[in-house]
């Protein structure tokens, strides 16, 4: 037998010849080999199904009946070879509990999930606000544990707290307040001599945008230099035009570029969008969209 299977099962099937039986695959183990053909000695390995067949027309039911009885002592002897191992060898560690089997509760950390996700049998306990592991998946838990502890203590509440402090204080983060400073007052520098289509989708340094008026007003070229680097309007004047930010409906009308867009276009700061930024574009303005409606909807 291979060891590929990783759980019981019982499947009705013929022997071939139209006689009625039944397949029964299941991890391999000397002893529960032993046991099988005490309890079904017509069984037979069946190379091509990867598993033994029983013939009979009642092999299924009389499979699943003692698969029962076995997977429970199976599931025993596993859970105290566990627990041995975990006595023998142990995780002392603030975010482990033990009692009927393992407790795991740490602080909201994605790695943490997605690590303990891939241990057998964990399952997470609402009640209790904490991850259940049996002792039969000791094995694979110490494996990830490193990972597991490492992830809980990163998300403890001090430590985001201090990288959030770290973060603030980096010149990083003022800039970024600064261009997002900038991007609220929905305001673009266009070159006088190229001024934009008013309600359109057009794609900008800044993103797909709907220009809505042109105001006149000159920038102050400091105001330019740091947050419109892309551009290079030549010898015509900068002045400020309005605009938004375009809604799904009009993304999915909007007319796709046949190629992308050449230097010129590029330094005068606006273009016509190809086919593959407007499905992004639109991906992002639904999930956007959806996201709304459900904000409203819970306020209702």
């Amino acid at each position: 037998m291979g060891d590929e299977t990783v759980e019981f099962s019982a499947a009705q099937r013929d022997s071939g010849d139209g006689a009625p039986g039944a397949t029964a695959a299941f991890p391999y183990d000397r002893m529960t080999v032993e046991r099988f053909r005490e309890a079904f000695p017509r069984a037979r390995w069946r190379d091509d199904l990867r598993a033994w067949f029983v013939p009979g027309a009642r092999a299924e039911r009389r499979l699943n009946a003692w698969m029962g009885r076995e997977w429970q002592g199976v599931l025993a002897y596993a859970d105290q070879r566990g627990r041995d191992a975990f006595d023998f060898e142990p995780i002392s560690s603030p975010y482990l509990e033990v009692a009927e089997g393992f407790v795991v509760r740490t602080p909201y950390s994605r790695t943490v999930i997605a690590e303990l996700r891939e241990v057998p049998w964990a399952s997470w306990d609402p009640s209790s606000k904490a991850w259940r592991v049996p002792f039969r998946s000791f094995e694979e838990l110490r494996k990830r544990w490193p990972a597991i502890e490492e992830a809980a203590r990163h998300a403890e509440p001090e430590e985001r707290r201090t990288r959030e402090e770290s973060r603030k204080a980096s010149p990083e983060h003022g800039e970024r307040r600064a261009e997002a400073a900038e991007r609220r007052r929905n305001r673009y520098p266009v070159p006088e001599d190229a001024l934009p289509p008013l309600d359109r989708v057009l794609m900008t340094h800044a993103g797909c945008a709907v220009f809505e008026a042109i105001t006149g007003e000159l920038p102050e070229p400091a105001t330019v230099a740091r947050f419109y680097p892309g551009l290079a309007a030549g010898p015509a004047a900068l002045i400020w035009a309005t605009l938004r930010r375009p809604g799904h409906a009009e993304l999915v009308q909007a007319w796709p570029a046949k190629a992308a867009p050449g230097p010129a276009e590029l330094a005068r700061g606006w273009w016509q969008p190809t086919i593959e930024v407007l499905r992004e574009e639109r991906r992002k303005a639904a999930s956007l969209e959806r996201a709304r409606a459900t904000r409203r909807a819970r306020t209702v």
